[in-house]
């Protein structure tokens, strides 16, 4: 089945600017005003001078770009364990709101192109097949730890030790299991990939991808998302990125 040409394959020359809204309704926290001019990065603002342009990227590609966005969540996980660890105030709802994108954009739509386009033509191959199990088994238990880091995000002040211990365990394993996780898929089983299935149905998986990109979360999804973890990254202090420069 043929799709319409597709809207964000071409993401690389498009300007992700969306505000006024989050996708998921459960991620409730306040999005705050677009910057003033002055205070947009130049990165930024050469992004959104950019013309709309016609460069289409791979499932493999796209795939990638998805886990940039894991990434940048990994790096709010990491700030909010820096803060318990040092006892300083914590937000709970910054902390909830990126559990909740990764429930929604990783888990139920990331993940689940993983185990319905790629782990079964991996195994019909016979390829990779113990890392695809492997895999798997860690997708279970990341739902099982995003569960645990949700709920316990969700207590107002975290007042109890016990509380702020069983937080921080699981924030540790998640970061502890994802990073290699993702470094995997992205050196061995994404660049593998065309080696499992013809070049036609290579370029079909792209379309797929974007059909089931639409269907949750409409035109534009994933800048969405990238926006919603721009705005808990700038609430908790670690959106410019010069920061992280070693002086």
């Amino acid at each position: 089945m043929e799709f319409p040409p597709p809207s964000r394959r071409d993401f690389l020359r498009r300007t992700s600017a969306v505000y006024g809204g989050l996708v998921f309704p459960a991620v409730a926290f306040t999005v705050q005003e677009p910057a003033a001019p002055q205070d947009i990065a130049p990165e930024e603002k050469e992004e959104k001078s950019k013309p709309k342009g016609a460069e289409e990227i791979s499932p493999a590609e796209d795939l990638m770009r998805e886990h940039g966005v894991l990434n940048r969540v990994l790096l709010i996980y990491d700030e909010d364990l820096r803060l318990l660890a040092a006892k300083k105030p914590f937000d709970g709802s910054v902390l909830t709101a990126a559990a909740d994108i990764v429930r929604h954009f990783i888990e139920d739509y990331h993940e689940k192109l993983e185990e319905d386009f790629l782990f079964p033509r991996f195994r019909k191959a016979g390829k990779l097949v113990s890392l695809v199990n492997t895999l798997q088994k860690q997708h279970a238990a990341g739902r099982d730890l995003t569960a645990q880091i949700r709920e316990l995000a969700a207590t107002a002040t975290l007042k109890l030790v016990s509380d702020s211990d069983k937080l921080a365990d699981a924030l540790r394993a998640f970061l502890r299991m994802y990073r290699p996780h993702e470094a995997r898929e992205d050196t061995v089983l994404f660049p593998a990939l065309r080696s499992v299935v013809s070049a036609h149905e290579y370029d079909a998986l792209g379309a797929d991808f974007e059909k089931k990109e639409d269907d949750l979360f409409g035109a534009d999804g994933y800048f969405k998302i990238v926006d919603q973890v721009a705005q808990l990254e700038k609430r908790l202090g670690i959106y410019d990125i010069s920061q992280f420069t070693p002086k």
